[in-house]
């Protein structure tokens, strides 16, 4: 920067300040003059400045025309609701178009029930009765009722409702899958959640004179089978 400032002083002082004087105050011309010449000594010292910086309304259009591009690709590649409609209402899909094909899901999640009921449950001594095959039943029953639970499904025959409770000793649980399978126009991944979650309610309801500290947690779909999305398997 000494070097660069230094040069810049010895051209300004020796081709510029003598030349200008009072000259600059008497004419015009002669003033235009000599800024253009020292404005041309600046830029072979420094260089000519760039063309992005020539013009700020110029820069601020490319800058708008890269952001509105961006945002297109974005929005071209974002996933759309396909319950809602173009207006932003609830929309039932229209599958009328699709072909039948094989459709399973399978649904899990997992019912803490404290020590004290556990052990309840696992002796079979709960006061409602036998709670893992009533939620069995529930689950089963829960699927098949999904269309008339969730506003938007479809009600769709179901080939499959298979229900596996599993005691947990470790964590006094119960462990609750749910498949179900069907061949049609849309998928049953409703269905399997349907399931298990009204499967994990039933426990918590026959349970629940034995203690209200219990949760119901992790509900969640595990894999799918069929459709236009092919398969899908959830990463442990």
């Amino acid at each position: 920067m000494a070097k660069v400032g230094a040069v810049m002083f010895s051209i300004f002082s020796k081709r510029n300040v003598g030349r200008m004087g009072c000259r600059l105050l008497s004419s015009d011309n002669r003033t235009e003059a000599l800024i253009h010449e020292f404005n041309k000594e600046l830029e072979f010292v420094f260089g000519q400045p760039p063309s992005a910086f020539n013009s700020d309304s110029q820069s601020h259009g490319n800058i708008a025309v890269e952001e509105e591009s961006s945002s297109r690709q974005l929005n071209e590649k974002s996933p759309v609701l396909s319950h809602v409609d173009a207006h932003g209402k609830a929309n039932m899909v229209d599958v009328s178009d699709k072909p039948d094909t094989k459709r399973m899901a399978i649904a899990s999640c997992k019912v803490l029930l404290g020590e004290k009921a556990f052990q309840l449950v696992v002796s079979n001594q709960i006061s409602k009765g036998d709670v893992l095959n009533v939620a069995k039943i529930a689950g089963i029953c829960g699927a098949k009722q999904t269309s008339n639970l969730i506003p938007l499904c479809h009600n769709i025959m179901l080939s499959k409702v298979h229900m596996d409770l599993i005691l947990n000793s470790e964590e006094h649980a119960v462990e609750i899958k749910g498949e179900v399978t069907s061949v049609g126009q849309t998928g049953v991944e409703m269905e399997a959640m349907t399931a298990v979650s009204l499967a994990g309610l039933t426990v918590y309801d026959m349970c629940k004179g034995v203690s209200k500290d219990i949760q119901i947690t992790n509900v969640q779909l595990q894999m799918k089978m069929g459709g236009k999305s092919s398969s899908w398997v959830r990463n442990q």
